[in-house]
């Protein structure tokens, strides 16, 4: 650095995972979360890059990241070589020969082109580009966390590998000195191994960059008034660091090796670290300035084309005269060499095309909003309708007219076809109208205790043993001998048979609870890495403490014809002429129940009883498995208190009771949801509102689930009928 090159931080964005990072620094913009649906490996849409824009691109290293670039690039000029998939596994003795197949691939291919003289000659050529991705030190991180010894080894031989790799380059082109490097990273990773939140550990990466076309890094003698540390712990306090975006990185990669900028990028290009003459860097940022302005025509053009024209409003920083002067006045200054002030203009044109980009991607928010509140709106109505129709007010209601209806929706639908909306927006938009028109028209709807021990003795055994199998597969795994395959086939045996085993048993009250409780405990515990254990154990005695708590409440309420619980049987039947009035109580109860704040820890560590292979999706559905666990655990409790506490009142009606108290909560972080200031608080608001949006589905959808499991019940055999003469 101090001789041949700059360095810096960059800022990357959640989530930081590896294919949103690397598309952020290949084609420099960063990519909408849809691509989450496809484990981050497919292309929801092709996109230009680096890759695509240079004359080759020769890339190294896993199959999860370099076919997405090959996939998207337009020609036959980019050239991928990945080792097998299986490779990355987080039990693997050593996840560092990952880095030192890329080594050895690169090293071949160097001194295959010796003695091949058409490769030889595509490396003479300009505007080439090699991509290593070296994945061993983040696999390290996830299997032993970071500062490991086999963490530190992995650094150390990437430290080592990459010096070698510069001189056989620059042997192989006689230190012709018109090869640029750079180095970086995709994403940081916290202490225990993980990555994908916003903590700076996550979101901060070094960048180095040095060779041709690259400034020196100034020297400094006054304090750098940067807080993270880094000047102090890497010893450069007396190099200038220059920070970036990790979006820049591709247009800074562009401009080093003389192509266009990616067609979609966002970056701004960091002209602090090009050692190039005025002009060469006023003509860049001009560039740069007009293909993010050409984004944002674009992106104007399409919202003109779908908004009535009276009720369009442009951007008014940067209307059609404000676009046409920044660029007129930006060509005279360059042409009068007036270049500080020159690119002085550009960056702020990029800045007003980036806010009206931003504007014009949340144009119809508001719009949106309102339809979206209005189903909140009408949801919450009509449950509160129903349920009092059904428990507290006897009678009919009038039916409300279907013209309603009709003219409402054909309204509607032609307004969107005149503005040429997207699908999307027909869903937000008449979701509400039928939702609305059905408060009109609603009206009123019409020899097991020996083999419950035995199974109860099967499923502690089985408990005891799946709090084995965690111990054993984390020492196996401390030893380098991989996941034992004796014990990822108890853990799927085990995952398979939860849901089935509490099916065998009676359907009396504390035996099917005791059993779901059990066989869903054993489950946790295979996905568990710590004291978390312990959690489904005492929800579990805090659910009976509830049952018993609302008995009481009952005793002391003076309520006569209570059935003991050990008496009730999930299996009766509800008598529908004997369904109650809706009480206060039940309000209560609702309340309670959703208001449980269930927790769990999403480490890939918890899944490394069935698999340590990377799979997105499998271990995905594993964490997703586990936090719904718990929920089972309460609505199961739910169930068993509305069979016997509320006296044949129909339980659906108050599991609807119960999602009628989201639409508020929803509504509260529907306006919450923001889209400014740090990328940890813009995903926790987001995030917070699709959990909560979420909810109602979830309950009606685990509702019927419980139900399924606390009342069924399968018989392995039929006992036969005996006839005597």
């Amino acid at each position: 650095m101090e001789e041949t090159g700059s360095w810096g931080v960059s800022h990357t964005r959640v989530p930081t995972e590896s294919r949103p990072g690397h598309v952020a620094l290949i084609a420099g913009f960063y990519e909408d979360v849809s691509a989450v649906a496809k484990g981050w490996k497919e292309n929801p849409v092709e996109f230009d890059s680096v890759f695509n824009e240079s004359r080759h691109t020769w890339c190294w290293g896993s199959p999860d990241i370099l076919p997405m670039f090959a996939k998207g690039a337009s020609g036959d000029h980019v050239y991928t070589y990945t080792y097998p998939a299986e490779r990355e596994d987080f039990a693997s003795t050593d996840a560092s020969r990952l880095d030192t197949w890329v080594f050895d691939e690169v090293k071949s291919f160097l001194q295959s082109a010796r003695v091949n003289s058409s490769l030889m000659s595509s490396l003479q050529k300009d505007q080439n580009v090699f991509f290593l991705h070296l994945l061993g030190i983040d696999t390290n991180g996830h299997a032993h966390r970071p500062m490991s010894q086999e963490y530190l080894e992995n650094i150390r031989l990437v430290d080592s590998g990459v010096k070698e790799l510069v001189s056989m380059v620059e042997d192989l082109f006689d230190n012709d000195g018109r090869t640029a490097y750079v180095f970086t990273s995709d994403h940081g990773m916290t202490n225990w191994g993980s990555h994908g939140a916003g903590h700076p550990s996550e979101t901060l990466t070094p960048l180095l960059v040095w060779g041709a076309g690259v400034h020196t890094a100034q020297r400094v003698t006054e304090p750098q008034k940067y807080s993270d540390g880094y000047l102090q712990e890497w010893q450069l306090e007396g190099l200038r660091r220059v920070d970036v975006n990790q979006a820049d990185i591709a247009p800074l990669m562009s401009s080093l090796i003389g192509v266009p900028i990616p067609l979609n990028s966002v970056g701004v290009l960091p002209l602090q670290y090009l050692n190039n003459s005025d002009q060469f860097k006023a003509e860049s940022m001009y560039s740069n300035a007009i293909q993010i302005l050409e984004q944002f025509k674009v992106k104007m053009a399409q919202k003109k084309e779908t908004t009535l024209s009276f009720l369009f409003t442009p951007y008014q920083l940067l209307t059609e005269s404000r676009q046409a002067e920044f660029i007129n006045k930006a060509r005279v200054l360059i042409q009068l060499e007036e270049y500080e002030e020159a690119i002085s203009l550009c960056r702020s044109l990029i800045g007003h095309a980036l806010e009206g980009l931003s504007y014009y991607h949340t144009y119809d928010r508001f719009f949106l909003g309102c339809s979206v509140v209005l189903g909140f709106t009408g949801w919450t109505s009509y449950v509160v309708l129903v349920i009092l129709k059904t428990h507290a007010i006897h009678g009919r209601t009038h039916e409300g007219r279907h013209t309603h209806l009709t003219s409402s929706t054909l309204l509607i639908g032609m307004f969107l076809i005149i503005q040429r909306s997207p699908v999307t927006y027909y869903i937000y938009c008449l979701l509400p109208v039928p939702v609305w028109y059905s408060q009109a028209i609603w009206q009123e709807h019409k020899a097991l205790v020996k083999y419950f021990r035995s199974l109860s003795w099967v499923l502690s055994m089985l408990l005891t043993v799946c709090a084995y199998v965690p111990t054993s597969t984390h020492s196996s795994l401390q030893l380098k001998q991989g996941l034992p395959l004796l014990n990822q086939m108890i853990s799927w045996t085990t995952l398979g048979s939860s849901l089935f085993v509490p099916l065998l048993s009676s359907t009396r009250l504390f035996h099917r609870l005791l059993s779901i409780f059990l066989s869903l405990t054993a489950t946790y515990l295979l996905l568990s890495t710590g004291s978390e254990a312990l959690f489904p154990p005492v929800l579990s005695w805090l659910m009976f403490v509830w049952i018993n708590i609302e008995q009481e409440a009952m005793l002391s309420q003076g309520i006569s014809g209570r059935q003991e619980l050990s008496t009730l049987d999930f299996s009766e039947n509800i008598d529908i002429t004997k369904i109650r009035q809706l009480k206060l109580d039940d309000i209560r109860r609702s309340y309670f129940f959703v208001s449980f704040s269930l927790v769990t820890l999403f480490d890939p560590a918890s899944v490394y009883c069935f698999l340590t292979v990377f799979n997105p999706f499998i271990m995905g559905g594993l964490m997703m498995w586990k936090v719904i666990i718990p929920f089972i655990i309460v609505m199961c409790t739910f169930e068993t208190i509305q069979l016997w506490k509320c006296h044949h009142i129909l339980h659906h009606y108050l599991v609807l009771l119960s999602s009628s108290l989201h639409p508020s909560f929803l509504q509260h972080f529907f306006f919450l949801v923001q889209d400014y200031g740090s990328w940890l608080d813009i995903g926790t608001s987001i995030s917070h509102y699709v959990i909560v949006m979420s909810m109602t589905i979830f309950l009606m959808l685990l509702s019927l689930m419980t139900h399924i499991l606390t009342s069924r019940r399968v018989s392995l055999w039929r006992t036969r009928k005996m006839h005597f003469p």
